[in-house]
């Protein structure tokens, strides 16, 4: 990604069978983390996927108007 040639380099394989290298995890993270469809903030934790669009919590995907999702079982929402 940053074009660095680091002899402590890793490589990440995708699902679909693409591979990364990367000098830091930071740029791991740039290139590979999704982008909440609400507040544009890169998911770095978990996360929300609902029917695939990505959100970095429930407030964001109830924002957009998704419906039944909370962030934690059993809170009040």
């Amino acid at each position: 990604m940053c074009g660095n040639d680091y002899e402590l380099a890793f490589t990440v394989e995708t699902r679909d069978g693409a591979r990364h290298v990367f000098d830091s995890f930071a740029c791991a993270i740039h290139r590979m983390a999704p982008i909440c469809e609400h507040c544009r903030v890169q998911i770095i934790g978990q996360g929300v996927e609902v029917d695939g669009h990505w959100f970095c919590g429930a407030h964001c995907a109830r924002a957009e108007g998704k419906t039944g999702i909370v962030d934690k079982v059993g809170s009040a929402v």
